[in-house]
């Protein structure tokens, strides 16, 4: 018996180590089984596999550095703006390979492109340029222009006029999900049909939502988790009694022009950010201010802030959420990403890259039985 029990210890002293371990490494919380796409100074799109947390490849560009990515609404191509906002280069994202890329450029003529919408049916781009032709002895810059773009035939195939002829130097648009209505964010909502791009309707967002209220003006929206023809985001206010500055949430449902929209109280000082969670039930907030910083959780569903915590960051920031919603990537002005969890805002750790980063993130879930190798 005396013998059984010193063996039994001895296996049980053996496994220890181990056992601690394997309880050590089901402990540490991880993003999930996603890839995380991010365009670099090194002239590529960085692949980062969240359950690792390593570079897993990479998409070389032939434009050079990328300055934006939009993404195509079936997920499998990014259409990629260079740096010199010249330079439209199509990536596919499966095979990692450059299919396209085109100018506006032409001769002496520089023509910078300061905005891309993407057709939801992958037919053509809505672009705002603006024209810079060298003349002898000087440069003539042309006016603000929101072109649409074939990008199949390669051809510009219309100007679209200003709404109420006024030029702007930016454009917020946004497509029905079948690509028939194109919606321009602006005083109001002004809806175009997409075959000959003539107005067809005006939602007059610039009324109070209710009596007493002030108009709303959208804010920043990250929506790649949102359901398709809606988006959730920060709005504000102007109390026109006392003169304050309001803060809500609003979801937008495009065909229906209408806003669930819910006060939160006085809008805080400095620049809140908005990042949908994938199940639509929350969002979080990174509040920049200078030399003040914070993290927000946003409950959705129950129409209230349900958290704030004050955090050491760093200037210039932006927030994404992890593909299964448990850890916060906070990035921008660099070449690392750092993790937090999303429950208690800790600070967990650092994904450090291999170049700084100069594009939006995207962070695409692993489909069915799949995930990300890395190479």
């Amino acid at each position: 018996m005396k013998r059984l029990l010193l063996l039994a210890l001895a296996l049980a002293t053996a496994a220890g180590p181990a056992a601690l371990r394997a309880q050590k490494k089901a402990a540490v919380l991880t993003g999930g089984h996603g890839t995380i796409y991010i365009g670099t100074y090194a002239g590529n799109i960085l692949l980062v596999d969240e359950a690792t947390e390593k570079v897993a490849g990479e998409i070389r560009l032939k434009t050079g550095i990328p300055r934006s990515l939009s993404l195509s609404e079936d997920r499998s191509r990014f259409l990629v703006l260079d740096s010199t906002l010249q330079q439209l280069e199509i990536v596919d994202i499966a095979t990692r390979a450059s299919v396209d890329s085109f100018t506006l450029s032409e001769g002496n003529t520089r023509v910078r492109i300061r905005g891309v919408a993407l057709d939801p049916l992958g037919r053509f781009a809505i672009l705002l340029t603006r024209s810079a032709t060298k003349l002898l002895d000087r440069w003539e810059i042309g006016p603000s222009t929101m072109l649409q773009y074939d990008l199949r035939a390669h051809k510009v195939v219309r100007t679209i006029p200003w709404p109420k002829g006024e030029e702007r130097e930016f454009m917020n648009i946004r497509f029905s999900p079948d690509g028939t209505l194109m919606y321009f964010f602006g005083d109001d909502v002004l809806i175009y049909e997409t075959t000959d791009f003539k107005e067809v309707d005006t939602w007059e967002i610039s009324k109070p939502i209710e009596f007493g209220a002030g108009r709303l003006d959208f804010g920043a929206v990250d929506d790649f988790n949102e359901e398709r023809g809606f988006f959730t985001g920060i709005f504000s206010m102007q109390d026109p009694v006392q003169k304050r500055r309001l803060m809500g949430v609003g979801r937008v449902n495009l065909a229906a022009k209408e806003i669930d929209f819910f006060t939160l109280g006085p809008a805080p000082q400095g620049r809140l950010s908005f990042a949908l969670a994938p199940d639509r039930r929350k969002a979080y907030g990174l509040m920049q201010d200078i030399g003040h910083y914070e993290f927000w959780t946003f409950d959705l569903a129950g129409k209230k802030v349900e958290s704030r915590m004050e955090f050491a960051g760093r200037p210039r920031m932006d927030i994404s959420v992890s593909s299964n919603g448990r850890l916060l990537y906070v990035w921008n002005a660099g070449n690392t990403i750092d993790l937090y969890d999303a429950a208690s805002y800790k600070y967990l750790r650092t994904i450090t890259l291999s170049a700084d980063t100069t594009t939006r993130m995207f962070i695409m879930p692993a489909r069915s039985g799949t995930h990300t190798t890395t190479q």
